[in-house]
């Protein structure tokens, strides 16, 4: 059966500001290097007037990785709450212009758009302040019932777990990707959401759940243990497939009955992470949707992710169709 969409995304619609810090600058604000925290409109306006000049681009990870999805040549949907604002005219303006299909009302009253203030370090590291704004607006009622059925795969965002507003959306999209018949993906998105969520997590990945996408941090915190090998297979055991990104160690890919390790696809220099495992779920969902092998789905994620880190920003800015078919 033919999908209107390779990939329907639900997430928090953020933009993203993204500038060079040194470590110096991390430790003068408090910021854990690597981590992501939230904070609150007030942190966020004081901190971005410190912050070095940097760039602006529509973000947030579930809505990065379907444009991942549009870069590939494949068809993308979104789902995520933007503010009647400058930001979320920003926001909607760009992922239409991808060619991703964007329809949610936006918050006609209340806090502004979402935004990631994101410090990188000479070492490619991303340091992300967010706050939420107008994204935990994200109510059942934004979910289409024919979004999710026009869809191959539903992508959902962990960061959905934080909000209650957006995590009962998060319910309604499960409900209705079963009742359709349509394969559930989930990325657990960072540690910090893991050891806030991990009961949770863990009930929905073994109900619901087809395809997990983790990062070594995230799913040894899942399984609260140091052995990135063996939190890997637990999350396999509670899900089809499970694909754990190991940064230049390439990714572990569990599924079909087997573990593959899958290279990473070698830059000559890193500018920065931000968007690294987006896009490398962009590149394996696409993959899926179009039926391929599961390692042939990881090689296409780490196309993705490789150019990514190579310019700032999170979204690809040479086709990723290009780099994986080339003529």
């Amino acid at each position: 059966m033919a999908h209107a969409y390779d990939v329907a995304a639900i997430g928090n619609a953020i933009v993203d500001v993204i500038a060079p810090a040194s470590d110096d600058f991390l430790k003068a604000e408090d910021l854990a290097k690597g981590g992501m925290g939230l904070i609150d409109e007030e942190r966020a306006h004081a901190l971005y007037a410190r912050m070095a000049q940097g760039v602006e681009a529509s973000g947030g990870s579930a809505a990065n990785t379907v444009a991942g999805v549009a870069s590939l040549g494949g068809k993308g949907a979104y789902i995520g709450k933007v503010a009647k604002d400058l930001l979320g005219e920003v926001f909607v303006h760009d992922i239409r212009a991808i060619g991703v299909a964007f329809d949610t009302a936006p918050l006609e009253t209340g806090p502004a758009t979402a935004r990631c203030l994101i410090n990188v370090t000479p070492d490619g590291q991303r340091t992300m302040s967010t706050f939420l704004g107008a994204s935990v607006a994200l109510s059942p009622e934004d979910v289409s019932a024919s979004v999710i059925a026009a869809a191959n795969l539903i992508y959902l965002e962990g960061y959905l777990f934080d909000a209650p507003s957006a995590r009962a959306a998060f319910s309604k999209a499960t409900s209705l990707a079963r009742g359709a018949g349509r394969r559930i993906a989930l990325t657990l998105s960072d540690s910090f959401v893991v050891e806030r969520h991990r009961a949770g997590l863990l009930a929905f990945i073994e109900t619901d759940v087809d395809v997990v996408f983790a990062n070594a941090a995230e799913v040894t915190a899942l399984f609260e243990t140091d052995d990135v090998d063996a939190a890997s297979a637990a999350l396999a055991a509670r899900a089809a497939v499970a694909a754990v990104t190991c940064g230049a160690q390439g990714s572990i890919v569990l599924g079909e009955g087997r573990a593959e390790r899958v290279p990473a696809v070698p830059v000559e220099r890193v500018i920065d992470t931000t968007g690294a495992g987006d896009q490398y779920a962009a590149g394996f969902l696409f993959g899926l949707a179009r039926r391929q092998p599961l390692a042939e789905c990881a090689r296409l994620g780490h196309i993705a992710a490789g150019e990514v880190i190579t310019h700032y920003g999170p979204r690809p800015q040479t086709s990723l169709k290009a780099l994986a078919f080339p003529a």
